[in-house]
Protein backbone atom coordinates (compact mmCIF):
# COMPACT_ATOMS: atom_id res chain seq x y z
CA UNK A 1 0.00 0.00 0.00
CA UNK A 2 2.88 2.59 0.86
CA UNK A 3 4.39 2.20 -3.13
CA UNK A 4 0.84 2.79 -4.25
CA UNK A 5 0.11 5.84 -1.79
CA UNK A 6 3.57 7.19 -3.30
CA UNK A 7 2.26 6.76 -6.74
CA UNK A 8 -0.97 8.52 -5.94
CA UNK A 9 0.81 11.48 -4.65
CA UNK A 10 2.95 11.82 -7.40
CA UNK A 11 0.02 11.23 -10.43
CA UNK A 12 -1.30 14.61 -11.88
CA UNK A 13 -4.58 12.56 -13.06
CA UNK A 14 -5.56 11.57 -9.58
CA UNK A 15 -7.41 14.17 -8.14
CA UNK A 16 -8.27 12.71 -4.35
CA UNK A 17 -8.61 9.47 -2.50
CA UNK A 18 -11.01 7.73 -1.01
CA UNK A 19 -9.98 5.37 1.68
CA UNK A 20 -12.81 2.17 2.38
CA UNK A 21 -11.73 0.82 5.91
CA UNK A 22 -13.80 -2.63 7.22
CA UNK A 23 -10.93 -4.14 9.58
CA UNK A 24 -10.28 -6.19 12.89
CA UNK A 25 -6.99 -4.25 12.93
CA UNK A 26 -3.38 -5.47 12.60
CA UNK A 27 0.28 -4.64 13.11
CA UNK A 28 0.92 -1.04 14.70
CA UNK A 29 4.35 -0.16 12.71
CA UNK A 30 2.49 -1.01 9.38
CA UNK A 31 -0.93 0.82 10.40
CA UNK A 32 1.29 3.83 11.57
CA UNK A 33 2.89 4.14 8.80
CA UNK A 34 -0.34 3.97 6.43
CA UNK A 35 -1.88 6.23 8.32
CA UNK A 36 1.29 8.66 8.26
CA UNK A 37 1.38 8.59 4.59
CA UNK A 38 -2.54 9.30 3.73
CA UNK A 39 -2.09 12.15 6.40
CA UNK A 40 0.71 13.31 4.59
CA UNK A 41 -0.41 13.37 0.68
CA UNK A 42 -1.22 16.73 -0.71
CA UNK A 43 -4.32 15.80 -2.57
CA UNK A 44 -7.74 15.95 -0.98
CA UNK A 45 -8.59 12.78 0.89
CA UNK A 46 -11.91 11.29 2.94
CA UNK A 47 -12.76 7.65 4.57
CA UNK A 48 -15.75 5.98 5.10
CA UNK A 49 -15.32 3.63 7.99
CA UNK A 50 -17.81 0.41 6.92
CA UNK A 51 -18.37 -2.31 8.96
CA UNK A 52 -15.61 -1.55 11.48
CA UNK A 53 -12.29 -0.01 12.21
CA UNK A 54 -10.83 -1.28 14.79
CA UNK A 55 -7.56 -1.04 17.03
CA UNK A 56 -5.37 -0.03 14.56
CA UNK A 57 -7.91 0.89 11.99
CA UNK A 58 -8.67 3.89 14.06
CA UNK A 59 -5.61 6.00 13.02
CA UNK A 60 -6.44 4.67 9.60
CA UNK A 61 -10.03 6.27 10.10
CA UNK A 62 -8.71 9.67 11.36
CA UNK A 63 -5.72 9.86 8.45
CA UNK A 64 -7.57 11.34 6.00
CA UNK A 65 -9.10 15.16 5.49
CA UNK A 66 -12.01 14.32 6.06
CA UNK A 67 -13.86 11.14 8.00
CA UNK A 68 -17.35 9.53 7.56
CA UNK A 69 -18.77 6.45 9.47
CA UNK A 70 -22.39 4.38 8.41
CA UNK A 71 -24.78 4.03 11.27
CA UNK A 72 -24.04 0.68 12.22
CA UNK A 73 -20.38 0.99 12.03
CA UNK A 74 -18.38 0.33 14.82
CA UNK A 75 -14.39 1.53 16.10
CA UNK A 76 -12.81 -0.07 18.84
CA UNK A 77 -10.23 1.48 20.82
CA UNK A 78 -8.00 -0.46 23.26
CA UNK A 79 -4.81 -0.75 24.77
CA UNK A 80 -1.57 -2.65 22.68
CA UNK A 81 -2.03 -6.04 23.16
CA UNK A 82 0.40 -8.76 22.61
CA UNK A 83 0.32 -12.63 22.39
CA UNK A 84 3.64 -14.65 23.42
CA UNK A 85 6.61 -14.70 25.65
CA UNK A 86 7.56 -11.82 27.69
CA UNK A 87 11.08 -11.79 28.62
CA UNK A 88 10.98 -8.37 31.17
CA UNK A 89 7.89 -7.26 32.60
CA UNK A 90 8.69 -3.64 33.16
CA UNK A 91 10.32 -3.46 30.08
CA UNK A 92 7.15 -4.48 27.63
CA UNK A 93 5.28 -2.42 29.94
CA UNK A 94 7.27 0.87 29.25
CA UNK A 95 7.42 -0.55 25.46
CA UNK A 96 3.63 -0.80 25.05
CA UNK A 97 3.49 2.44 26.66
CA UNK A 98 5.62 4.15 23.95
CA UNK A 99 3.63 2.27 21.52
CA UNK A 100 0.25 3.82 22.72
CA UNK A 101 1.48 7.07 23.10
CA UNK A 102 2.44 6.79 19.20
CA UNK A 103 -1.04 6.13 18.30
CA UNK A 104 -2.71 8.64 21.06
CA UNK A 105 -0.67 11.40 19.69
CA UNK A 106 -1.72 10.75 16.05
CA UNK A 107 -5.42 10.01 16.38
CA UNK A 108 -5.38 13.29 19.13
CA UNK A 109 -3.31 15.09 16.40
CA UNK A 110 -5.62 14.07 13.29
CA UNK A 111 -9.31 14.54 14.91
CA UNK A 112 -11.16 16.54 17.02
CA UNK A 113 -10.57 14.68 20.44
CA UNK A 114 -8.26 15.26 23.09
CA UNK A 115 -5.48 12.67 23.85
CA UNK A 116 -6.84 12.29 27.56
CA UNK A 117 -10.20 11.81 26.28
CA UNK A 118 -9.12 9.39 23.69
CA UNK A 119 -6.43 7.15 26.39
CA UNK A 120 -9.83 6.93 28.80
CA UNK A 121 -11.47 5.38 26.22
CA UNK A 122 -8.46 3.51 25.63
CA UNK A 123 -8.50 2.28 29.56
CA UNK A 124 -11.89 2.01 30.05
CA UNK A 125 -13.09 -1.12 32.06
CA UNK A 126 -16.90 -0.87 32.23
CA UNK A 127 -17.58 -1.33 28.53
CA UNK A 128 -15.62 -4.64 27.61
CA UNK A 129 -16.30 -7.72 30.73
CA UNK A 130 -12.90 -9.26 29.85
CA UNK A 131 -10.77 -6.58 28.67
CA UNK A 132 -10.11 -2.98 28.52
CA UNK A 133 -11.44 -0.87 25.69
CA UNK A 134 -14.25 0.83 24.47
CA UNK A 135 -16.47 -0.39 21.03
CA UNK A 136 -18.19 3.15 19.47
CA UNK A 137 -20.97 2.87 17.17
CA UNK A 138 -21.99 5.34 14.31
CA UNK A 139 -22.85 8.50 15.92
CA UNK A 140 -21.20 8.06 19.37
CA UNK A 141 -17.62 8.20 16.77
CA UNK A 142 -18.61 11.44 15.90
CA UNK A 143 -19.68 12.30 19.25
CA UNK A 144 -16.62 11.14 20.63
CA UNK A 145 -14.64 13.41 17.84
CA UNK A 146 -12.52 10.59 16.18
CA UNK A 147 -14.98 11.35 12.93
CA UNK A 148 -16.64 14.05 11.12
CA UNK A 149 -19.77 12.46 10.16
CA UNK A 150 -22.20 10.06 9.97
CA UNK A 151 -22.88 8.72 6.18
CA UNK A 152 -22.12 6.29 3.60
CA UNK A 153 -21.05 6.19 0.29
CA UNK A 154 -22.63 8.46 -1.37
CA UNK A 155 -21.97 11.01 1.27
CA UNK A 156 -18.20 10.58 1.51
CA UNK A 157 -18.12 10.60 -2.47
CA UNK A 158 -20.01 14.15 -2.41
CA UNK A 159 -17.54 15.10 -0.22
CA UNK A 160 -15.00 14.23 -1.46
CA UNK A 161 -15.25 15.60 -4.72
CA UNK A 162 -16.23 18.90 -3.33
CA UNK A 163 -13.16 19.02 -1.88
CA UNK A 164 -11.71 18.24 -5.13
CA UNK A 165 -13.95 21.25 -6.64
CA UNK A 166 -12.45 23.27 -3.89
CA UNK A 167 -8.98 22.83 -4.71
CA UNK A 168 -9.27 23.32 -8.65
CA UNK A 169 -11.19 26.75 -7.61
CA UNK A 170 -8.05 27.71 -5.89
CA UNK A 171 -5.50 26.89 -8.22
Amino acid sequence: ILPKLAEIEDDDSVDGLLVLLNTSGGDVDAGLAIAEMIASLSLPTVSLVLGGSHSIGVPLAVSTNYSFIVPSGTMMIHPVRMTGMVIGTSQTYEYFEMIQDRILTFVSNHADIAYDQLRELMHNTKMLTRDLGTVLVGTQAVEAGLINQVGGIKEALGKLYAMIDDRERRR
